[in-house]
Formats: structure tokens, C-alpha cells, sequence
């Protein structure tokens, strides 16, 4: 497999976790520059997921006619320039019309890296989707404290936009510019029949698929719901868990961010080593792991009512969504592997619903059983999602 094309796709990943933790770290800046109020923050992260969930949509689209390097490639152009705009936009309207725009492109890009680790997984015989999720969490991680790095100087809220805006476009430049002599993000093969060592066919024209409606396979539904429940838990401690440290358990300033900082260590942990323990033990024991890991994590938060075992609880919640995400978008795309593209697409949609289930659900329960309680919920999602570990194994 050829190396400057893995690393093209390790980029995109990379900027794609960038660009979102810098957006979702300057809301508070935002906020103030626009007078808006939580409400209005609130209904405009639904809408992201909503505009985010079409970009998915139209990624499938443009990968059966061009190939998922071309939505990539436009997926990440787009996201640059509405980052841009909406981080030097003079009014609220034209901030809020900037945000649609980067959301689509960010369910665009965030389909197509995953098509394109997929089609490298398939290429090269071996796990990879685990190495790429840790760049986009280690890229995240550095867009977080690049945002808190240009508040502490006073150029907060432009310039940590900007700058993640100016990374991903000089992603999506390379490889617009790569894909010119076919050098760049992992091609389709849209020759009926042929397939090359670079080109693997995500949907072969003159079959289902190709100009007509393409019939998932099954087992899309439940490896779609193991992704909600990894995003459900996601969303819920990136949300919830600081505010639950902060308020619920009194703990100092200094400590209430320590409980997101364990979560996103283990994440990035739990992705580093994922491919090695797939390649070893195969994705469905992986996979049981990790939601058992999960369950004990959330239940912890739900029961302990310590700080200590909060920030030990999200650490463990962290294992469950870093090893899930990789693992399930790895076995969507063996479901099918002529129409992996399609299948990834449709998976791909089911991220927003559990970003927006984990963030809104938490916080009704938390208005009747208190915070810590209502992180029961993602304890009872991960068990009940326990059967369909069996899944990632058969794909």
C-alpha cells in the first residue's frame, strides 16, 4: 500500500478533529461576540447535526458517481471556507449560514475519511481505522488547547478558526492537487470489471447501486447502533461530564475539566492499540470489551458520587466509544464490500443521532434524578448493545 496515500488519509482525519474542537471550544467566545443566549447555542448544535446528517447523505451520493476521494477532497474544501467565514462573519446571519455550510461538509468528510479508511483496510489486509480515529483524537486534543493557547493572549474567538480552517484547506488542496495524477486519497475503480492494486470498486456500474437504489445489507441497522451508542456516550461525557464534577461534586476549577481529560487520554489509548488487538483477537471480542469496559465506566459515575471515581468512570466510558467507533465503521464496511461506500454513508448517519441523543437526554433526565444518576442511561445503552458485538465479528 502506497505510504503517501495512507498518509493523505491520516491528514484528513487529523483535520477533520481539528476543525471540530476548535468550533466546539470557541461556542462560549461565539456566544458573547453574538449575543446569544444557551437556548439559541442549544437548537443551532441540533441543527449542525441535522445539516451534518445531509452532508453524509450527499457524500454517498458523490462517492457512486466520483468516489469517496472526491467527496473528501470537497468535504474538506468546504468545511475550510465556511470555517473562515463564520469565524470573521460581521452579523449573525451570515455566522449562522457559514455553520450549516461547515456541517455539511463535516458529515461529508466525516463519511467519506471513513469510506476511504474502509477502502485502505480492504487494500492493505490489515486494521487501520483504529490509527486513524487516534490521529482525529490526538488533532482534537490539539485544537482544544490551541483554542485555550489564543484565548490566553486575547485573539479569541478568530484566530483558532482560522487557523484550523487554514489546516484543512491545505489538506484539501493536496489532495485536490494529488488527485490530478491520481497520487492522493485512496480511488474507486469505475471501470465495470477491472480492479487494480490501487482501486478496489465501491459500487460497479451495470449493477444494483449503480444509477439505481442500493439494498443495504443486513446488519447495517445494528452496527448503525453500535455507533449511536459509542456517540451517545461521546456526546453525554463531553457535554455533561465537567458541569457533573463542577456543580454536582463541588470540585475546584482547577479540577472539574479532569474528568474530560481521563476520557480523551483513554480514547486516544484505547484507539492506539485497537488495530493490534483486532489483528489479534478479531473485532468481536474487541468490541465485547469495550461496552463491558463502558458499562462498568458510566455505572461508576452513576453510583460513586466521589470525584475520584468520576474521573475513573469517564476514563473507563473513554475505552467503550474509542474502541466502538473504529470497530463498527471497520465492520460496515465488510458487510458489503462492492457497495462499502453506500453502507458507510447510511452507518455514518447514525453518529448524529447519538450526539444529539447524548447530549439533549441527559440533561431532561438530569432535571428528575440529578446528573451523576442520569449517566445510567449510556450504562444501560452499552449493555444493551452487548448482542451486537457478535456482529463486528461476522462482517
Amino acid at each position: 500500500m502506497d505510504r503517501g496515500t495512507r498518509g493523505a488519509v491520516a491528514a484528513a482525519y487529523a483535520a477533520q478533529g481539528l476543525g471540530y474542537a476548535t468550533v466546539v471550544t470557541c461556542l462560549p467566545a461565539l456566544k458573547d461576540r453574538h449575543d446569544v443566549d444557551d437556548a439559541f447555542i442549544s437548537g443551532l448544535l441540533v441543527a449542525v447535526c441535522v445539516a451534518a446528517a445531509l452532508g453524509s447523505v450527499l457524500a454517498g451520493v458523490v462517492a457512486r458517481r466520483r468516489g469517496s476521494d472526491r467527496a473528501l477532497a470537497a468535504g474538506l474544501l468546504v468545511q475550510a471556507a465556511a470555517l473562515a467565514v463564520a469565524a470573521t462573519a460581521p452579523g449573525l446571519g451570515v455566522f449562522l449560514a457559514a455553520t450549516v455550510v461547515y456541517a455539511v461538509g463535516l458529515g461529508a468528510v466525516d463519511a467519506a475519511t471513513n469510506m476511504q479508511g474502509v477502502l485502505l483496510e480492504r487494500l492493505g489486509g490489515t486494521p487501520l481505522l483504529g490509527r486513524f480515529y487516534a490521529g482525529y483524537t490526538a488533532a482534537a486534543i490539539v485544537g482544544a488547547l490551541a483554542t485555550a493557547g489564543v484565548g490566553a493572549v486575547g485573539a479569541y474567538p478568530l484566530l483558532s478558526p482560522l487557523l484550523a480552517a487554514l489546516v484543512q484547506a491545505g489538506v484539501g488542496l493536496l489532495g485536490l492537487g494529488l488527485l490530478v495524477r491520481g497520487l492522493s486519497f485512496a480511488r474507486a475503480d469505475r471501470t465495470p470489471g477491472v480492479a487494480t492494486p490501487a482501486v478496489v470498486p465501491a459500487v460497479v456500474p451495470g449493477t444494483p447501486g449503480a444509477g439505481t437504489r442500493v439494498r443495504m445489507p443486513a446488519g447495517t441497522v445494528a452496527i448503525g447502533a453500535l455507533v449511536l451508542v459509542a456517540f451517545v456516550v461521546d456526546s453525554a461525557v463531553s457535554t455533561w461530564s465537567t458541569v457533573l464534577i463542577d456543580d454536582t461534586l463541588g470540585a475546584a476549577a482547577g479540577i472539574a475539566p479532569l474528568g474530560y481529560a481521563a476520557y480523551q487520554a483513554a480514547v486516544l489509548t484505547s484507539r492506539l492499540l485497537t488495530d493490534r488487538l483486532v489483528r489479534r483477537w478479531g473485532r468481536g471480542p474487541v468490541a465485547l470489551g469495550g461496552l463491558a469496559t463502558g458499562v462498568v465506566g458510566c455505572a461508576v459515575v452513576a453510583a460513586s458520587g466521589t470525584i475520584a471515581g468520576a474521573v475513573v468512570g469517564f476514563a473507563a466510558a473513554g475505552v467503550a466509544a474509542g474502541t466502538l467507533v473504529p470497530i463498527a465503521f471497520g465492520a460496515a464496511g465488510a458487510l458489503d464490500p462492492d457497495r462499502s461506500d453506500a453502507v458507510v454513508a447510511r452507518v455514518n448517519l447514525f453518529n448524529y443521532a447519538g450526539v444529539v441523543l447524548g447530549a439533549a437526554s441527559l440533561g431532561l433526565l438530569a432535571e428528575g434524578t440529578g446528573l451523576a444518576a442520569a449517566f445510567a442511561l449510556p450504562a444501560v445503552l452499552l449493555l444493551l448493545a452487548v448482542p451486537l458485538a457478535r456482529r463486528t465479528a461476522r462482517a
